[in-house]
């Protein structure tokens, strides 16, 4: 393994033992055993391995919640309640990461870096999200692509939210079953209205 690869993963490591803020160039390189020049070198500045950490990371976490959904013929209300006591479940389990990935988020106000690689994170998973889970796709600019952006938009919007939910009050944060039920009326209010 190169350096770089080494930077890698001693950024990672050092987002879930120490999070985003208390992460210095130091603890990344001693974590890398490597010399504390080759994070400029191979990233341009701490911020930037960081955040290619925490992307990767997210990536990770995001691909792990949406394994081993219900089969391919369940009912979307199946695979979303599937997919969402996965996401209270790595609550516990991925509890640093999501704790970092938070603190990142903050970073984005003062970083025009830190905002545009997330931002370009955000892009990418909306349409992904609504082709995984509602099977909504389309070439770019068609009626379809702007339905998948919206329908990714509401699933990113309602894990953010779930995530800040039980990070603060665990105790008082709604289970798998009460966001459907939730979704349910809201879609069934929508309805009414139109």
């Amino acid at each position: 393994m190169g350096h770089r690869e080494e930077l890698m993963a001693g950024a990672r490591r050092c987002l879930e033992e120490r999070g985003y803020a208390h992460t210095t160039s130091r603890d990344i390189a001693a974590a890398a055993k490597a010399p504390l020049g080759t994070i400029n070198y191979h990233y341009g500045s701490k911020e930037a391995l960081l955040n290619a950490a925490m992307l990767e990371s997210i990536q990770e976490w995001g691909a792990k919640v949406q394994q081993s959904a219900p089969e391919p013929e369940a009912t979307v209300g199946a695979r979303l309640e599937a997919m969402w006591a996965r996401i209270i479940e790595s609550q516990v389990t991925d509890r640093p990461l999501l704790v970092a990935a938070s603190e990142s988020l903050t970073q984005a106000e003062r970083s025009p870096e830190v905002r545009a690689q997330i931002a370009r994170a955000y892009e990418g998973a909306r349409p992904q999200l609504a082709a995984d889970l509602h099977g909504i796709s389309g070439a770019e600019g068609s009626a379809d692509a702007a339905t998948a952006r919206a329908v990714g938009s509401v699933h990113m919007a309602l894990v953010a939210g779930l995530t800040q939910q039980w990070l603060i009050d665990p105790e008082h944060a709604p289970s798998a079953a009460e966001i459907a039920a939730g979704l349910r009326a809201i879609a069934r209010s929508l309805d009414s209205d139109a």
